[in-house]
Order: C-alpha cells, then sequence, then structure tokens
C-alpha cells in the first residue's frame, strides 16, 4: 500500500512539472535550447551564496578539520526501515538527501579527511 501511494505521488509530480514546462512560466525558448537561460525560475536557489562559501573554504588546520570530519557523518544515519516479523510496514528514507547542503557538507568532510591524510600525514581509519 505505500508503494502505490509512491507510484501515485511520483506520477502526480511528475504531471505538474510537465504542465509547468508547458505553461507560460517556463518560457519553451528556454527548454530547447542549453544555451539560452531561463527568465523566470519556479525555484529560486536561496543557498547558493552559502554553497559557494562551503566550496570555497579552505582547509588549513588540522584542529578544523577534525572538527569537521567529527561533525559530518560518514553515512546518512536516518533511513530506517520499520518492520512487523518479515513485513515492512514503513520505509524512512534518508533525510540527509533532503538536506539543501548535503553535498556540500560531504564535499568539505572530504577535503577535510585528504588535508589529514596528505598534509598532516596522519591515520583518518578512526572518520571512515
Amino acid at each position: 500500500m505505500i508503494n502505490i501511494f509512491y507510484i501515485k505521488t511520483l506520477f502526480l509530480f511528475l504531471e505538474i512539472i510537465t504542465k509547468l514546462q508547458t505553461d507560460e512560466l517556463i518560457p519553451s525558448a528556454a527548454m530547447q535550447s542549453p544555451f539560452v537561460a531561463p527568465q523566470a525560475t519556479l525555484f529560486p536557489d536561496w543557498f547558493s551564496p552559502l554553497r559557494q562559501w562551503l566550496d570555497s573554504r579552505p582547509i588549513t588546520s588540522p584542529d578544523v578539520a577534525h572538527r569537521i570530519c567529527g561533525l559530518v557523518p560518514a553515512q546518512c544515519p536516518f533511513a530506517r526501515d520499520i518492520r512487523l516479523g518479515d513485513r515492512t510496514l514503513l520505509r524512512i528514507p534518508p533525510l540527509c538527501k533532503l538536506n539543501p547542503l548535503y553535498h556540500e557538507l560531504v564535499n568539505l568532510r572530504f577535503r577535510a579527511l585528504c588535508y589529514l591524510a596528505d598534509v598532516c600525514g596522519e591515520d583518518i581509519s578512526r572518520y571512515c
């Protein structure tokens, strides 16, 4: 029953997107040519300055690198399956994928691990 709900929601979402693309909200010329920027955006990127700031941060201190590796988890800890016997009653998706800064934080953690391993020559196996 839950799988049917997800499938219906997906089809509804795809139907809404196709209707928005055919309406006046997204110009058809912008949809055809990859070189023409769309004139109207449906979802503005409010996190763009923070994304750029996180991507441009250099890792220059071992203390900062250790703190980043300790704060940003290696795996998404939120994915769960609620079961009763052999049946899965509810599946909770990984909520970190809903985080708009997920990729930037994982990239920052990776750069901190690389700094610790390459520059400082430390063993990073405790963070993996």
